[in-house]
């Protein structure tokens, strides 16, 4: 799993390895694999690598590395959340189709939904084009690239299902609303992505806690829930529900 040393990856590795499971964690530190997956040299070395650990074989694989509305450049954002989870799991799926029941997931966001849309950096996204969406994002604010950025890769899974089912392979997707984690918090202390955040109505008046989202992809990685398959499961407080309640 990809970003396994901190927040909502930290508290999916603690789940599944109380679980009695074998956990091969990516991250820039403190994990079995140290690669950059804003770059291809570390998501070829973070493939590559989980892949011999694992000796060629994996049952489950989660993606939950990504960077924040805070974080600049903003092209750092597009090359981590977009790019390199979904290269991250594409390079995974040989190893997944030898598993038992696998299956993949990776952490969305409501931002997906809730973010005003910019449809260029979408579709350039979309489109595979690494450079010149690092360029649109440039040109635009953090919180618009962070929402683009889970949006086109939501998208993106989206696009994968039937070739995952050909190999075996159910993926799905986590979308959390405000989540107590580090970068959460350095969101809250930006002067202006602070009060945006803070303005997020939450149905259930709380925050959620890493161990929550953690709760909803082992739910999605269990094998009894087998027939569950290129979809998104919201969870934010009912926060997309009351934005958005007539959508389906």
């Amino acid at each position: 799993m990809s970003g396994s040393a901190s927040g909502i990856g930290s508290a999916v590795r603690q789940r599944l390895e109380k679980s009695g499971l074998r956990v091969i964690g990516v991250d820039r530190h403190d994990a079995d694999v140290i690669a950059d997956l804003s770059t291809a040299e570390g998501r070829a070395l973070a493939v590559e690598t989980t892949t011999d650990m694992a000796g060629g074989r994996l049952d489950g694989v989660v993606a939950c590395a990504g960077l924040g509305p805070h974080v600049t450049p903003f092209d750092a954002i597009v090359r981590v959340n977009y790019f390199g989870c979904l290269a991250y799991l594409d390079g995974l799926l040989p190893a997944l189709a030898q598993g038992e029941a696998p299956a993949a997931v990776a952490i969305s966001s409501n931002g997906a939904t809730l973010t005003p849309k910019n449809q260029t950096l979408v579709d350039v996204l979309l489109a595979g084009d690494e450079e010149p969406a690092c360029t649109v994002a440039a040109a635009l604010d953090g919180a618009t690239v962070y929402g683009m950025s889970k949006l086109a890769m939501t998208r993106g899974l989206r696009r994968r299902t039937q070739v995952w089912a050909d190999a075996g392979v159910r993926l799905n997707a986590v979308a959390p609303g405000p989540v107590d984690t580090p970068l959460l918090r350095d969101s809250l202390d930006d002067k202006i992505l602070g009060p945006l955040v803070e303005a997020l109505p939450v149905p259930v008046g709380r925050r959620a806690a890493p161990a929550e989202i953690a709760g909803a992809v082992g739910f999605l990685l269990d094998p009894v829930n087998s027939f569950i398959h290129g979809s998104v499961l919201f969870v934010d407080g009912g926060s997309d529900a009351l934005i958005r309640p007539d959508i389906l």
